[in-house]
């Protein structure tokens, strides 16, 4: 499989509030890739995103905005190319209002969502967080709330995920964006 895992954090419940950033590239059913970055997302910070992901205003001061994020990850987000996420519908608009606060057109390509692809292929969970479904499927999440972690754990399911039930029910999954 070739992919991109993607997970943002946010510093407040608005969508284009993205305060860190990162990508897992995946070519041949193997990591070969991880790209972080936090992003000044020139809002205020809510204390509650705050405690989850422990990212601050301060942490993000001199950190480059989405706009100047974007010029470096564009390529990934182009159509025919596969990106991940888990529960892809946020991340997707994450990024959609991120760059859209910035005049920057909504980048189309194939999504997949773990989250969903979870629930049809692992019934009977309590829940389909990320952290009970790296646990099932033996996938490391090293820390929960870090884009990164998040990202590579991402990148783990949809990994078992094909190796478990193969590339041809994957595909039922995707959608474009």
């Amino acid at each position: 499989m070739n992919f991109v895992a993607m997970d943002f954090e946010t510093a407040n419940q608005h969508p284009a509030s993205a305060c860190s950033l990162a990508l897992v590239l995946v070519r041949d059913s193997k990591i070969i890739d991880r790209f972080y970055t936090v992003i000044n997302p020139q809002m205020a910070f809510d204390a509650r995103q705050v405690k989850v992901h422990d990212i601050t205003a301060e942490d993000v001061a001199a950190a480059p905005t989405m706009a100047e994020v974007w010029p470096k990850i564009k390529g990934l987000f182009q159509p025919g190319m596969l990106v991940t996420a888990h529960n892809a519908r946020f991340d997707v608009n994450v990024m959609k209002q991120s760059l859209a606060r910035y005049g920057i057109p909504e980048p189309h390509y194939l999504a997949i969502d773990t989250l969903t692809v979870s629930k049809k292929l692992e019934p009977g969970l309590t829940n389909y967080q990320l952290d009970t479904v790296s646990d099932l499927l033996d996938v490391q999440l090293w820390h929960h709330h870090n884009a990164l972690s998040d990202s590579e754990a991402c990148a783990g399911i949809l990994l078992k995920e094909e190796e478990r039930h193969g590339d041809d029910l994957l595909k039922k999954f995707v959608y474009h964006v």
